[in-house]
């Protein structure tokens, strides 16, 4: 397995162009919209081809974001951007509050109930609105609210969560 600590971390996607001078619309996947702006610099490309670059401007506009990156000065650069990624190094990320984790950080992890019994393996987050829910992935999908009551402890060195869920659901 690769190490999760060097992997980019996607954030959002370039999905369009915004007037003639190279500015993009951006796909954020951020909670709070225009967060990927907090980043001066983004990684732009797919999984393996990264290009480093500076955002020189951003903002939110309607319902989206736009922001101009370095060396992207017309429509037609713009355009070529279209459909890549962005992301940024881990260690660019923002230091999180104790008990407090990125999505991304608990991907991959098993699932343990109280009585030590695995559950699979966390997929993916849903956001609900409520709160969040971990998918757990085994021989059936679980839906487990990613709340106090139910997640009893996130280990990442052991790379375990242990949550009060009874295996039947």
């Amino acid at each position: 397995m690769s190490d999760l600590k060097s992997q980019p971390v996607v954030l959002g996607r370039i999905n369009g162009v915004f007037g003639v001078k190279g500015w993009v619309k951006v796909f954020d996947y951020s909670r709070k919209r225009g967060g990927i702006l907090d980043y001066p610099r983004w990684l732009v490309g797919q999984r393996e081809d990264w290009k480093e670059r500076a955002l020189v401007a951003g903002q939110c506009h309607g319902k989206g974001v736009i922001a101009q990156l370095e060396h992207c000065d017309d429509r037609d650069q713009a355009m070529t951007l279209i459909g890549s990624e962005i992301a940024v190094k881990p260690e660019w990320l923002t230091p999180t509050a104790d008990g407090e984790f990125y999505w991304f950080q608990l991907e991959g992890l098993a699932v343990f109930n109280l009585e030590g019994e695995s559950l699979g393996t966390v997929d993916h987050l849903l956001e609900t609105g409520a709160n969040d829910v971990l998918v757990v992935k085994s021989e059936r999908d679980r839906l487990i609210p990613y709340v106090p009551e139910r997640v009893h402890e996130v280990d990442l060195e052991e790379r375990r969560i242990i949550v009060d869920w009874d295996p039947r659901f």
